[in-house]
């Protein structure tokens, strides 16, 4: 198994959250490789813990596309692939568009407001250069449009997508040549959505979805990190 990774403990949450995150976060940042099959036995001897919350955890890597359950073989680290980047942002795109037209509609001065404050914790964020601080602000940022909807359905279906965008997320920031735009159609989807404007917020949604198509398309080509 490769990996130096360790169990990253954490008092304030139950076991299976800890090994949960530990194993995403060692498969975000490559200790554990696409195709590497995941044998829960070996796991829980390296983390020190029983079978149980390794199982747990993945099911729950599983959920987010992060592992693949593999018939006759077992759990594996999810390849990236093109078509999987592809049918997620499809649907992302979708949704993310019915969501800012539905929260022109519903969105308060109050939310206008915190989106305003969640762009500014992702500028923070990527000026800082923690990864993971970045994915979560800009989570944030866009879970403020969602419950702006009032549509419980659609917010259930988006954080569902939400968790199997994150790996992609992570590739998306990691190139720093991305990082002005990013802040550039946050902050056109924050004004459209402070004029209620339904035409530019979609319209800067599907510019926001497309260019992170392209960009994690062109950043897993030149790596070599992904199939076809």
């Amino acid at each position: 198994m490769t990996g130096d990774f360790q169990l990253e403990m954490n008092e304030y949450l139950p076991l299976r959250d800890v090994v949960f995150q530990t194993l995403r976060q060692a498969i975000l940042k490559g200790e554990l490789k696409p195709g590497e099959r995941l044998m829960e036995i070996q796991l829980a001897q390296k983390l020190g813990v029983s079978r149980t919350p390794v199982r747990e955890a993945i099911r729950k890597l599983e959920l987010e596309g992060l592992v693949l359950m593999i018939p006759r073989k077992g759990a594996e680290v999810a390849e990236i692939t093109i078509k999987d980047l592809e049918d997620v942002l499809e649907v992302r795109g979708a949704l993310e568009e019915l969501a800012v037209r539905d929260a022109c509609d519903h969105i308060t001065e109050e939310q206008i407001q915190a989106l305003k404050r969640a762009a500014s914790d992702f500028k923070k964020a990527l000026e800082s250069g923690d990864l993971v601080k970045c994915a979560e602000t800009d989570i944030a940022f866009h879970d403020i449009i969602y419950s702006a909807t009032n549509n419980r359905r659609l917010l259930q279906i988006l954080s569902n997508l939400r968790e199997q965008m994150y790996r992609y997320r992570m590739e998306y920031l990691k190139d720093p040549s991305t990082h002005k735009v990013l802040l550039e159609e946050h902050d056109a989807i924050r004004r459209a959505l402070k004029k209620h404007d339904k035409v530019k917020a979609g319209n800067a949604i599907r510019v926001h979805i497309e260019n992170q198509r392209r960009s994690i398309i062109s950043s897993l080509r030149m790596t070599g990190r992904v199939k076809e």
